[in-house]
């Protein structure tokens, strides 16, 4: 039995996503017993890489061209769409080799970049100084401090990136508004309690997008043949190319059975009552795959098992199939991940920040590893603590890692680890650090974390000696009242205390922020982004992100709404996908309003501008925020409505004394 594991688009393109790797090493262990075959393929990849080349670049400029010359002057085009059509040729006799140069196969190219005159340059690149000409030869400010005289194939990859982030806004502004790098039609995914959007989104007129990644479908399927195709959705931006695709394979009518699994499906799936989704797959899975995946494949095969945790269609009805007494696979025993088969020369790195933690997801190829299932906190009131994935701790052991470690780097010749835990536990980072010094093993490792007090400067300085180059972890709220009700085990001075020994250490810092939780005011807010402020004046962390909080399902807000002063709303008739919640708060503040403000003041944070600012001048209406004048006290929080910080302006040097 062939069985095919895919990763639809789109997700991250620097470095494949885990899932697929980790299937495939636990069931080739399965392999001789059952028969099978097990090979695996990123579909998010080679969409990417076939939309930015040269022949669909051409077959977009064609279409473009078309359409502008139908609508004549009566409407404006874009400014990436403007730009594209002005400088085709220039953009499609480049495409390739800039391809090329981000995945580092063409190091060369570099000169001919940051000497601007090779790539052409759109909208994105507007914030830099023009190219240098004869009569005008400054350098640019921005690219000078940030790579300084030398550090040219640095500054050729964002000046390369710029211009990749030119072609996707073209990609999405003319021919699909779906498309993104690291999502594709998430909005039809997100908490969709009907299917009719993603199912009118895919019967609808096709795309070029759309069209291309079905020529995808057709040619993986003709050179794999598999008799099974299992395909992950871990984010709610690769449903629909889930979907997309498995419509390619029903419309080759081929004999394939279809399986969906995936992290959005463990979360949005669980009251799943569509029978219209089994149009396109044979069976959901939930949870962790692999022992859902095993008694399924050995269903296939002939042999009498019990589904587990898996989705089928009886007649009209959808039925959820478990048994209990089949117990998921203990981590020391899920096997060796393992990047066979997936081409990863081939995966693109983008430097599309200058900020160098932020731009660690997007850049480089990071071999992915855990030190545990599941969160060994898990008492965060936001976050899915009754799901598996959260609720189910399961550590393999340090020897386990340490053979995942040595099998990867054999495998791949890359030494560069990203610890994909919901948390890394502490004792077992100390435990695998003083593996790795007294091996003599050297790696560059990061990977998310609490920000526990046992990360003393001691334990930091252990880390980093290790290779460990960067944490993230979640400050959320930055408000010691907050973080109690939302049952964090942190307070704001614990964590300045934290993230300034791991940046003493010389170990990067990355904060989750939110913004919007249960009886969070405007005061709170604003008081939270001036404690990030100090933050970041003081050195403790160095990039961050703000998101808005979401009240979902099965997170304990989701479950017990009234602890937390808020009121849910009836919710609608669950056919499809269920977990975000509608709620009211009776507090009421406007947090659409502060939400851009927060964005604004982070990007300027994390360059190194406005940290000396009045924190209200990210609010200000009439633009990008004033740099003088703002200190006007209550005349401006008044005509603004956005109060005065009420953190004392050393709160977190005094944290640190």
């Amino acid at each position: 039995m062939r069985v095919l594991l895919v990763t639809p688009p789109m997700i991250q393109l620097n470095t494949p996503y885990p899932a697929t790797a980790y299937l495939t090493g636990f069931l080739r262990l399965h392999a001789a017993d059952l028969g099978l075959e097990v090979t695996q393929a990123d579909a998010s990849l080679s969409l990417f890489l076939r939309l930015f080349s040269a022949p669909l670049l051409t077959r977009m400029f064609n279409e473009l061209h078309l359409r502008a010359r139908s609508i004549g002057r009566r409407i404006a085009a874009p400014p990436s769409i403007a730009q594209f059509l002005a400088h085709a040729e220039r953009y499609i006799d480049t495409v390739e080799p800039a391809i090329r140069f981000l995945q580092g196969r063409d190091p060369s190219l570099a000169l001919r970049i940051v000497g601007r005159a090779f790539l052409p340059e759109g909208p994105r690149f507007k914030n830099l100084s023009p190219p240098p000409t004869a009569e005008h030869a400054a350098r640019d400010e921005q690219l000078l401090s940030a790579f300084g005289a030398l550090g040219s194939t640095e500054q050729a990859r964002y000046l390369a990136s710029l211009y990749v982030d030119d072609l996707a806004d073209v990609w999405r502004d003319g021919i699909d508004p779906r498309f993104e790098f690291a999502r594709y039609g998430e909005r039809l995914a997100s908490s969709a309690a009907s299917f009719d959007p993603l199912y009118a989104a895919l019967t609808s007129e096709p795309t070029l997008v759309d069209t291309t990644l079905d020529e995808i479908t057709l040619e993986l399927i003709t050179a794999k043949q598999p008799d099974v195709v299992a395909v992950t959705a871990p984010f709610p931006g690769n449903v629909y190319g889930a979907f997309r695709m498995a419509r390619g394979i029903r419309a080759a009518k081929l004999k394939t059975t279809l399986v969906l699994g995936g992290g959005w499906v463990n979360t949005e799936l669980r009251a799943l009552r569509e029978p219209r989704v089994f149009d396109y797959f044979d069976y959901v899975t939930l949870d962790d795959g692999e022992r859902p995946l095993l008694n399924l494949l050995t269903r296939l095969c002939g042999r009498r098992v019990p589904l587990v945790r898996t989705y089928v269609r009886r007649g009209t009805a959808v039925v959820f199939e478990n048994d209990v007494t089949q117990h998921d696979v203990a981590q020391r025993d899920t096997g060796i991940p393992t990047y066979d088969g997936l081409a990863l020369d081939q995966y693109v790195s983008l430097m599309e920040m200058l900020n160098p933690m932020h731009r660690l997801w997007s850049d480089g190829r990071w071999n992915k590893v855990t030190l545990a299932h599941g969160c060994y906190w898990k008492k965060c009131s936001f976050c899915d603590v009754s799901l598996d994935y959260i609720g189910r701790y399961d550590s393999p052991g340090t020897d386990m890692v340490m053979q995942r470690i040595r099998s990867l780097i054999a495998e791949t010749g890359e030494t560069g680890f990203h610890l994909v835990d919901e948390a890394a536990p502490p004792a077992g980072m100390r435990a695998l650090a003083k593996r790795l010094i007294a091996e003599k093993l050297s790696i560059t490792w990061w990977g998310n974390i609490r920000f526990e007090k046992a990360f003393t400067p001691e334990l930091c300085g252990v880390l980093a000696d290790a290779g460990c180059v960067a944490v993230s972890g979640g400050l959320e709220v930055a408000s010691d009242r907050l973080l109690e009700l939302m049952r964090k085990g942190v307070t704001v001075e614990q964590v300045a205390r934290v993230t300034r020994a791991f940046t003493d250490a010389g170990i990067m810092v990355h904060a989750y922020l939110m913004y919007g939780f249960p009886t969070e005011t405007a005061q709170d807010t604003i008081d939270a982004l001036d404690r990030v402020r100090q933050l970041f004046a003081a050195g403790c962390i160095q990039s961050a992100y703000w998101h808005r909080f979401a009240a979902t399902a099965h997170s304990p807000i989701g479950l017990h709404p009234k602890h937390y002063g808020i009121t849910l709303r009836p919710p609608p008739n669950i056919m499809f996908a269920h977990n975000d919640l509608e709620f009211d708060d009776p507090v009421g503040a406007d947090h659409d309003m502060l939400g851009s403000g927060l964005r604004k003041a982070l990007y300027s944070y994390m360059h190194g501008v406005g940290l000396d600012e009045d924190v209200r001048m990210w609010f200000d209406p009439r633009g990008n925020g004033r740099r003088r004048g703002v200190r006007s006290g209550p005349r401006r929080s008044a005509a603004f409505a956005v109060p005065a910080t009420t953190v004392p302006p050393d709160m977190i040097e005094r944290c640190l004394a």
